[in-house]
């Protein structure tokens, strides 16, 4: 393969390797190890499953012995990339990219919905560990590690259980949404149905504003719709009743490294101290009430405000 067909994009995160495009900006070349080669055996087969993902095209070994694979092109253009580039003074996400949103999540969930994984005994709380990565997230908050907090917890899991599982990404949010499909499957395994779409709205809350969008209540409510009308065609039960389940894992995925080594940074203090009172204000609301209301997430300037005023730890 000739390197010099290829123009270097970025390096990849948390992985080793890059993303290269080719001139006509049709393909994706990424480069990698071991890791990669799981992620493009899974992409495989889930293409195979008629899930909306980049078909793989080429794969192999270079000169160094690193992996490569080649992928089509979705687009240049993210959602997230789409939302930052059509606000206008403003942070309201533009319905258009929330409608796109809803379709592509659509066709994911449908997908999803038709291959259904049988579970094994321990599965879903293998999944709550990986996608909420409880370890560092109690080995950095011990405080959290608490009977509270557990018993919440499983009674998430709980209700859970009955939910099917699917193949999953697991990372899943605009920023790796095109109206084609579904890029970046790194983080791939196996998910309660819906854990993917339905918090890809909702998770925006969890940046504090700092993504530069928000989403309104209404077209939170018109996504999720279209998502419980797939679901409701497939499998018989609405997929927004698990919203509360799902958004407190992703509360605990926020929380991942967020503890800063050195406490004399204050910025990065703040976040960590922000993402905290996120989750144990979702805590607070799912023990209360069965499900987590990010509309009642203060921003992180709202946040910094009162803790510059005492009213936060």
């Amino acid at each position: 393969m000739d390197e010099n067909t290829w123009r270097f994009v970025k390096k990849r995160t948390a992985a080793d390797g890059a993303v290269y495009v080719s001139a006509d900006r049709t393909r994706f070349r990424r480069t990698g190890g071991a890791e990669l080669q799981a992620e493009a055996e899974f992409q495989r087969r889930i293409a195979d499953l008629d899930y909306p993902v980049p078909h793989i095209l080429e794969e192999g070994f270079t000169d160094d012995g690193d992996y490569y694979v080649v992928e089509e092109s979705l687009g240049d253009q993210t959602l997230h990339d789409r939302a930052v580039a059509s606000l206008n003074g403003g942070r309201a996400l533009a319905d258009d990219v929330t409608d796109t949103a809803a379709q592509v999540a659509a066709r994911l969930l449908r997908a999803q919905a038709a291959h259904l994984v049988q579970p094994m005994p321990g599965t879903l709380r293998q999944w709550l560990d990986s996608a909420g990565f409880t370890q560092n997230v109690f080995q950095e908050n011990p405080d959290l590690d608490n009977t509270r907090t557990h018993a919440v917890l499983d009674h998430a899991l709980d209700l859970l259980a009955a939910v099917p599982l699917v193949r999953g990404h697991l990372d899943y949010g605009l920023p790796n949404v095109l109206p084609a499909g579904v890029i970046d499957w790194q983080h791939h395994g196996l998910v309660p149905l819906g854990y993917d779409v339905l918090p890809a709205l909702e998770i925006i809350a969890f940046k504090g504003g700092n993504k530069g969008y928000t989403a309104s209540p209404g077209q939170r409510r018109r996504y999720l719709a279209v998502l419980d009308d797939v679901s409701l065609n497939t499998t018989g039960q609405p997929v927004s009743q698990n919203l509360g389940g799902y958004l407190l894992v992703k509360a605990l995925f926020f929380l991942v490294l967020m503890r800063p080594d050195d406490p004399s940074h204050a910025d990065k203090h703040l976040k960590w101290q922000y993402r905290r009172h996120l989750f144990t204000k979702g805590l607070e609301q799912y023990e209360r009430t069965g499900t987590v209301d990010t509309a009642l997430f203060p921003s992180l300037e709202e946040f910094a405000a009162g803790h510059s005023a005492g009213n936060h730890p």
